[in-house]
């Protein structure tokens, strides 16, 4: 019997290989080494979010006895459970080698990872005495064998499990202490910096991590037990980090999310990590108090946890073991001096970050709050910095009388704690809060003012691939168009009457607007490539998005490869979609770009037979973009910006140094050719350089 060949790359399996690219960006001797250690932090981040949410999910369908065929790509709940978790083990085996070869690249540059047994006395009293001033108040210490239960853990927090093994003299020890070993647990503190930087001598640079300099200091922390050895490991635990949030009518919005992401604290764990090397008889102790299930996913790994703390990894004033800082650059023809709205009603603009500066956006809205012309500013909002200007801009309009309406997504996963101080904050300065949609996170990126012009509103306003965030926007690479034009302005305005009067379903004739028309939007316009390449016309469709997982759009993109439409896709994270693949998809070509900076935008461009449409939008085609949000998409009309996207998609398809190839073996590979070395990322900071000349003003 013959296996048929799946359509499909299993979602959570994709994302797995996401990971691994990023694990890959460690081990790739082209990144400074520093550089390659804050990759491994954010390897180490996604992991934790993926156990605390797809995991999680995939664990709740096992545990509800459906084998979840339907939903998961034709893979048993169970099998693909245990399938993860192989598959995380040697991640993090490969992530422990990884660490270690980089550490010894580090010595080679002077910089030495020291633990607990390599100080010198002179470090040793640093440790001591940084221990007793700065980690033994904050220290959190638990004897774990005369509790009658075991302590919550707090979700992905690290742990020192500690065994002591007590000296025994029965005629002058009391009971308490006649019992052989005893348990306890430190809990590493969150509030001090995990790496320490030990004194410099000459020109080598000395750190150790928090955990060792506690290992170091045990004594002190134990100096009542009378124990003949001691020993730690760390251990951590991942909880479900899905919200479920209640019914209760007389709660608000904001108290029924509060109280979800409160629960998050005592939700089911999905992981349990633990230093290979810990003694069998803690580890056992440990799983047995723990009440560790055969569903949950238990996981081997080094002697650290949390590398995601590696993301912070101090830079020692090393900067060339660093990522060379880029000065973000100003929109061509687009001045920061003057007013901002009376050259965007001239023409549009695109910004595109990192490559150009945040400021825009802020000086648009900066602007707005002043401007005594402008009447309202309405604006969506789903992450914003930890000191939002964004929001200090809107706080100000209203301080000026402006009518400011501020739709903010409450559920933004992660965010949500963050996001509810933001609402409770901008209500009582004023502003108008809609909290979105029944059963609809808002995931769109939009912002629009009102502004009278002799006598008449004229409306001004801008559409994002990317959240209004200054912080993320250094790393995040997102297009934002700048536009005046009345039609797209007048149907923005359409979606914000929506998130006030729910039950209308508005019709548009520019804008892209999930859940109601995306996905047939863009179904007409591959339907129409398929026509004309069945008429023997030119068809081409090139796509770049965060990830691809819904089948219907996968199964659309089959069909238009197999009536010969040639179609580009790259996708940073999960791709279901097989390319590549003789009568299903050879006409297919997918790429993943990971580098420097996070590739987040979103773009599709169609050939339309010759006459080139071009569009950005903040929907990925994921069935939760296409159907369970608010998303807004918007065709690019300017002659110049739509050059500009379709040039800096040229840009990231022709990267040979940072992209890798989708395939049926899913191996990451490099993408590999005989054509000049084109790092993307670096290419597109150029072409925008070359763009401004000898005109390069200073920003920020």
């Amino acid at each position: 019997m013959i296996k048929t060949k799946p359509k499909y790359i299993n979602r959570e399996i994709s994302w797995l290989r996401f990971n691994e690219r990023v694990l890959q960006e460690c081990e790739d001797e082209n990144v400074p080494l520093i550089e390659r250690l804050r990759f491994l932090g954010i390897f180490s981040n996604n992991l934790d979010e993926f156990f605390k949410v797809r995991y999680a999910t995939v664990k709740r369908i096992f545990e509800a006895g459906k084998s979840g065929k339907s939903v998961l790509g034709g893979e048993k709940a169970k099998d693909l459970l245990e399938e993860i978790t192989k598959f995380v083990i040697e991640q993090q085996r490969k992530s422990v080698e990884i660490l270690k070869n980089i550490e010894n690249e580090l010595e080679a540059q002077d910089v030495y990872l020291l633990n607990e047994t390599e100080l010198s006395e002179k470090q040793g009293e640093f440790a001591k005495k940084y221990f007793i001033q700065k980690v033994s108040p904050q220290l959190m210490t638990i004897i774990l064998n005369d509790l009658a239960e075991f302590p919550m853990l707090k979700d992905t927090a690290a742990y020192l499990a500690v065994k002591m093994v007590l000296k025994s003299d029965d005629r002058t020890k009391s009971t308490y202490e006649k019992k052989e070993k005893r348990y306890a647990l430190i809990e590493i503190p969150k509030g001090i910096d995990r790496f320490v930087v030990l004194p410099k001598e000459g020109n080598k640079n000395y750190v150790i991590i928090l955990d060792d300099i506690i290992r170091y200091c045990m004594d002190s922390v134990f100096p009542m037990f009378d124990y003949k050895s001691i020993s730690s490991h760390m251990i951590k635990i991942t909880r479900d980090a899905e919200l479920d949030i209640d019914n209760d009518l007389s709660k608000s919005f904001i108290e029924k999310i509060y109280s979800s992401v409160e629960h998050r604290k005592i939700s089911d764990p999905v992981r349990f990590v633990y230093d290979k090397n810990i003694e069998t008889d803690t580890l056992d102790f440990l799983k047995e108090k723990m009440g560790i299930e055969d569903a949950d996913s238990v996981i081997p790994g080094g002697r650290y946890h949390n590398k995601r703390d590696y993301m912070g990894f101090p830079s020692l004033g090393r900067e060339d073991l660093m990522y060379d800082k880029i000065a973000p650059l100003p929109v061509k023809g687009l001045s920061l001096e003057g007013s901002l709205l009376e050259q965007i009603a001239e023409k549009d603009f695109l910004q595109y970050t990192p490559y150009h500066t945040f400021s825009y956006i802020l000086k648009f809205l900066r602007e707005a709050a002043l401007d005594p012309k402008v009447k309202a500013i309405k604006i969506t909002v789903y992450r914003l910095a930890n000191d939002s200007q964004v929001a200090a801009c809107l706080s100000n309009a209203v301080k000026n009388g402006k009518q400011v309406t501020l739709q903010i997504e409450l559920r933004a996963r992660f965010d949500e704690q963050a996001n509810i101080r933001y609402a409770e904050e901008l209500q009582a300065e004023g502003v108008k809060l809609i909290f979105g949609v029944p059963g609809l996170k808002v995931h769109s990126k939009i912002c629009m003012i009102d502004r009278e012009e002799n006598g008449v509103m004229k409306r001004y306003g801008f559409i994002s691939t990317g959240n209004f965030n200054e912080s993320t926007a250094r790393i995040y690479t997102d297009y934002t168009l700048f536009t005046a034009k009345e039609p797209i302005l007048k149907e923005l305005n359409k979606v914000f009457d929506f998130f006030e009067t729910t039950y209308k379903i508005n019709k548009y004739k520019h804008l892209i607007v999930s859940p109601h028309y995306t996905k047939s939007f863009f179904i007409k316009l591959i339907d129409k490539e398929i026509l004309n390449a069945k008429a023997g016309k030119e068809a081409f469709i090139k796509i770049k998005m965060n990830s691809f997982t819904s089948y219907k759009m996968i199964d659309k993109l089959y069909e238009a490869s197999n009536a010969g439409v040639k179609i580009q896709l790259i996708v940073r994270g999960i791709c279901c979609l097989i390319p590549g693949v003789e009568g299903m998809s050879e006409n297919i070509e997918a790429i993943s770009i990971v580098d420097k900076f996070l590739e987040h935008p979103r773009m599709f461009i169609f050939c339309n037979a010759g006459d080139t449409r071009v569009f950005i939008s903040s929907a990925d085609f994921m069935t939760r973009n296409l159907e369970n949000r608010v998303e807004v998409g918007c065709p690019i009309y300017d002659e110049d910006v739509r050059e500009e996207l379709i040039d800096t998609f040229e840009i990231s398809w022709n990267d040979n140094v940072k992209a890798r190839v989708f395939n049926e073996e899913q191996d990451n590979a490099y993408r590999i050719n005989n054509k000049p070395k084109l790092r993307s990322q670096f290419a597109t900071y150029d072409y925008y350089l070359d763009k401004l000349g000898s005109d390069i003003p200073t920003t920020e």
